[in-house]
């Protein structure tokens, strides 16, 4: 692909950019940054940039890439450029505009015309992310991978997001084969790490997941853009092992510490595990870590830009004990819904899921269980619709099953708790869960058995932790 003015140097670095960014290399905002002083007018260069303003979720760079590609669009001669630029242009304005959607759409059909388009595959995966398409997190990536040969460098990556798709899709073994296949070809494909963890923990095997990481922590565990959210599920597979010290540690050392940046994905992540240790019971070992993590959020200063981000800035002011500004959030969030907003995806997602599951916290964190319960349960199934992954999207329906037993509403408990328990039946979450309701509905053997059976489940995995060397060490 022409990338305008300079092409030999700037056709090197939007490779080397389009590399950096299928591994999640922390060098790729360089490579964009370079390629647009190299080539000034390349409409590549333009796209790529406003896509790296717009990934983060955050909402300070994305204004500042709609200026960059304004005053780039106002100067520009679309007549010089390729069908295929063209349509990258077009798709970095729509999304700019805010219809994350509707670029989702448009990437698709650039991949239809030029299957072999790195840069809208991976684009266009993680808008399928961060809106919760399953089928399209599987199919953008199967549509194209017959147009591509499997010895060029880029094809393992493209497995690895393939797997993702299918592990959110509810292929877990088939994922879980793409994914180890992509890893095979590339041991620092960290997003095909990714997918195979993801594989792992949606099937419990939690004590496989513990190990498959430890195995190959120096391939995912520090210097890429994906290390935090790896370390996170490091922490849930803690979790299932009955371990929340563990996962505090791994918390100290990779989610939240001096050093973090204070990125919304990571802080995202930090208070999605906080959140869980709550649900658990675990105040202890959560300390006084809420504080700091509340402090985070509100130093951002975001307005209405991702509504899944919205929910876990709740999070932390709830576990903070800072119900004002969790409310003050959630009424600036409905004051901007209450607006039309054609074509802004977010809107959407902040009316019909983002408030609803904000004012359910909110409601939950004031002992209000009856009330919890009666605004997720209509939308536990709809969930994926404000984006993220069902390990993510887990800590809600996690809040729904608490608040269901906290109100002893015992029979939608059961039905609940019936429904993880035929999904995962290794999950000792699940299976404390249901001991917890056999107590309250006094069946102290049931109770018992289910305490066993949860026991038994986490063992495997508390010994894959046991002898590994201390987390925060590494």
């Amino acid at each position: 692909m022409s990338c305008g003015g300079g092409e030999g140097e700037a056709a090197r670095l939007y490779a080397r950019a389009v590399d950096s960014l299928l591994f999640f290399r922390g060098d790729v905002a360089d490579s964009v940054r370079a390629l647009r002083e190299v080539a000034p007018k390349s409409p590549m260069g333009h796209a790529f940039a406003a896509y790296m303003g717009l990934l983060g979720t955050e909402p300070g760079p994305a204004a500042v890439a709609r200026e960059e590609f304004a005053r780039f669009r106002a100067g520009a001669d679309q007549s010089a450029f390729t069908a295929r630029e063209r349509a990258h242009l077009q798709v970095a304005s729509v999304w700019l505009a805010g219809d994350l959607a509707r670029a989702g759409d448009l990437l698709w059909e650039l991949s239809v015309r030029w299957p072999c388009d790195t840069l809208a595959l991976v684009v266009g995966h993680q808008i399928d992310y961060f809106t919760g398409n399953a089928d399209r997190l599987r199919d953008r990536i199967a549509g194209a991978l017959s147009a591509w040969d499997e010895d060029d460098p880029h094809y393992g990556p493209l497995l690895g997001m393939f797997g993702f798709g299918l592990e959110e899709s509810g292929q877990y073994a088939r994922a879980e084969q793409v994914a180890l296949s992509a890893v095979a070809r590339n041991a620092g494909d960290v997003w095909g790490i990714h997918a195979v963890v993801h594989a792992l923990e949606m099937q419990g095997r939690f004590a496989e997941g513990i190990c498959y990481l430890d195995a190959r922590v120096h391939d995912w565990g520090a210097g890429n853009m994906m290390a935090v959210h790896n370390w996170w599920h490091y922490a849930l597979y803690a979790l299932e092992a009955g371990d929340p010290a563990r996962a505090v540690e791994i918390y100290d050392a990779s989610l939240q510490h001096a050093d973090s940046k204070g990125l919304a994905l990571e802080l995202l992540d930090a208070s999605a595990l906080l959140w869980r240790l709550g649900l658990d019971g675990a105040h202890e070992a959560i300390g006084d870590r809420w504080g700091p993590l509340a402090d985070a959020w509100a130093a951002r200063g975001d307005g209405p830009h991702y509504a899944f981000n919205d929910t876990h800035a709740v999070m932390a002011y709830l576990g903070a004990g800072r119900l004002r500004e969790a409310e003050a959030l959630v009424h600036e969030r409905a004051e901007w819904a209450a607006r039309p907003r054609p074509g802004v995806t977010n809107h959407a997602m902040t009316g019909q899921i983002g408030l609803p599951v904000c004012r359910a916290l909110v409601a939950f964190a004031q002992e209000r269980y009856e009330d919890t319960v009666d605004l997720l349960l209509p939308l536990r199934h709809r969930l994926q619709t404000f984006g993220g992954s069902h390990a993510q999207r887990d800590a809600v329906q996690r809040t729904l099953v608490e608040a269901a037993l906290r109100a002893k509403r015992c029979a939608l408990a059961r039905t609940l708790l019936s429904e993880r328990l035929q999904l995962r039946p290794s999950s000792p979450y699940n299976w404390l869960g249901r001991a917890r309701l056999a107590e309250e509905l006094g069946e102290a053997a049931v109770a018992a058995t289910a305490r066993a059976k949860a026991a038994a489940l986490a063992a495997p995995a508390r010994d894959a932790l046991a002898p590994r060397e201390s987390t925060a060490s590494r």
